[in-house]
């Protein structure tokens, strides 16, 4: 039976007809470096702390090594320390190139393998947080599950090549994922995976990685599917630009060349990164993947889409109401006025357009809005949404395989009035909305939600199309009908959903939040 008619029948099967939890004896499991054990919880297979490269604090700003061979049986019980970061919930450490595996048995089982990279802004997070779990995935799909740790931040993004420090150092973060991916290719199929069919999928900060490294030729023959969840990223940092920021933050750690920045402590590293942008004047420094000519030697979308990725299947997600997260204190708090409405308008859209302009158009458009729910709208419609469109449109134009689709499903708190806000549709995804950490809630919706978007994401690791999982017929993405499946309380289908809004701010250019 060839891969095609294989395929076919997949798609035409129940996801749950794949569902085969096992009941192993032993979680014990052989890598090429050496053997590690995990736990058994609930019929899966968990691997945790499994290290796929060496202590970075020896290749600071460079290209990651991989382990070394270990005797005997290393413990893969625990997660391992995230990369080094401010506001840190967890151990960090430079010694951070671990990942977590989850399977139903390491049999030559052949299963599809969904690797996950976390979002935090390239700054912040790690692969342990309880709604990436990956549990639920494999009881319902019969899959393998991969969430890992790289170096973030300045360690992981600060464009030091300028400076006279190593030319990968831009994007040794994601060069972290390569090794990663590259120990998945190498063992994962003694965890009963298939190294063949590995999607990868991350949220904001992690699905800016899912589609920078399609623009990566060292990664895209590593990962087989893609889902961008959020993760608005149509240029990379420019080489200039970075540079400002890479002599800012030597400047505030008081290293004088990049030698004596690679001797400082990381606990002084790390203080510095806690700085004002430069080139914003607010938040936190920003540090992301680098054009840099070499690693990356363009930007994910611009001037288009990546040609050499277009056979690489992909679903691109927003939130109707996105920008709630980072908001969400104005929404609760109910004070926003038609007089105080432009100036917060202002604050939160990168979209060039006069304020007052934009309320005169939300208001012929939606007349019994009050003007809190013009700020959330129209700040996602202008701030987060245009990322989103642009990686659609951009893989239309040139044919490659795309799915859109939109979480409306609105998280249950204060009334509703925060929406489907950045970030609810990951516990969704993996099926987690129990877990800590989750704003769905666990009603009946929530539940059956999870189970439709878990299921599409499952379809589009096992047969490349999202549309294989039982929900409503999901059609490609193109320009003309611009079809985009709503995730809701009831899934559906509509063609270019909130048009006049799109309409509205397609006039003037976009341009990278925190960019």
């Amino acid at each position: 039976m060839d891969r095609r008619t294989l395929l076919a029948g997949m798609a035409a099967a129940p996801l749950a007809a794949f569902a085969r939890p096992a009941n192993p004896s032993s979680a014990v499991a052989a890598t090429r470096y050496g053997r590690v054990r995990g736990t058994v919880e609930d019929h899966v297979l968990v691997f945790r702390g499994i290290r796929y490269g060496a202590d970075t604090a020896t290749t600071r700003f460079r290209r990651a090594l991989a382990p070394k061979s270990w005797s005997g049986i290393a413990d893969a019980t625990r997660y391992g320390a995230a990369a080094p970061q401010t506001r840190a919930e967890e151990t960090t450490s430079e010694d951070c190139l671990f990942l977590n595996v989850w399977t139903p048995a390491l049999d030559a089982g052949k299963r599809p393998v969904m690797v996950y990279l976390h979002g935090g802004a390239h700054a912040h997070g790690s692969g342990s947080h309880p709604t990436y779990d990956g549990g639920n995935l494999v009881r319902r799909g019969d899959v393998v599950v991969v969430t890992l740790n790289h170096r973030l931040t300045a360690l992981g993004y600060a464009y030091l090549a300028q400076l006279g420090g190593p030319a990968e150092s831009g994007n040794v973060g994601n060069l972290d994922i390569v090794l990663a991916l590259q120990w998945v290719r190498d063992n994962i199929a003694a965890f009963g995976g298939d190294p063949g069919r590995v999607m990868i999928f991350g949220q904001s900060g992690g699905g800016a990685k899912v589609v920078t490294l399609m623009a990566m030729p060292e990664a895209r023959p590593l990962f087989h599917a893609a889902a961008t969840m959020s993760g608005q990223h149509v240029t990379a940092a420019g080489p200039m630009h970075a540079t400002r920021r890479a002599q800012a933050w030597m400047d505030r750690a008081g290293a004088a060349s990049v030698e004596s920045l690679m001797q400082l402590p990381v606990e002084r590293l790390v203080e510095a990164m806690a700085m004002t942008d430069p080139l914003e004047g607010k938040g936190e420094i920003s540090f992301t993947s680098t054009l840099d000519h070499g690693v990356l030697p363009r930007h994910p979308f611009v001037p288009d889409a990546p040609r050499e990725a277009a056979h690489i299947p992909l679903i691109v997600g927003n939130t109707h109401d996105e920008t709630a997260l980072w908001i969400e204190k104005t929404l609760r708090a109910g004070d926003t006025t038609w007089d105080n409405l432009p100036g917060r308008l202002a604050k939160e859209t990168v979209k060039d357009l006069a304020p007052d302009y934009v309320i005169r158009r939300y208001r012929e458009l939606y007349p019994d809005r009050t003007p809190g729910q013009i700020l959330l709208a129209a700040t996602t419609a202008g701030r987060s949404w245009p990322g989103h469109l642009i990686q659609a449109e951009e893989r239309a134009r040139i044919g490659a395989p795309t799915w859109m689709y939109q979480l409306d499903f609105a998280c249950p708190e204060a009334g509703g009035i925060l929406g489907a806000f950045h970030s609810l549709d990951i516990p969704l995804v993996f099926d987690n909305v129990a877990a800590q950490g989750s704003r769905t809630g666990t009603g009946v919706e929530a539940r059956r939600l999870a189970g439709q978007m878990a299921d599409a994401f499952i379809a589009l690791a096992r047969t490349g199309n999202p549309g294989h999982s039982g929900i409503p017929e999901w059609p490609q993405f193109d320009l003309e009908r611009r079809v985009t499946m709503i995730f809701d309380t009831v899934v559906r289908v509509e063609n270019d959903p909130r048009r006049e809004e799109r309409l509205l701010f397609s006039v003037a250019p976009y341009i990278k939040p925190g960019g």
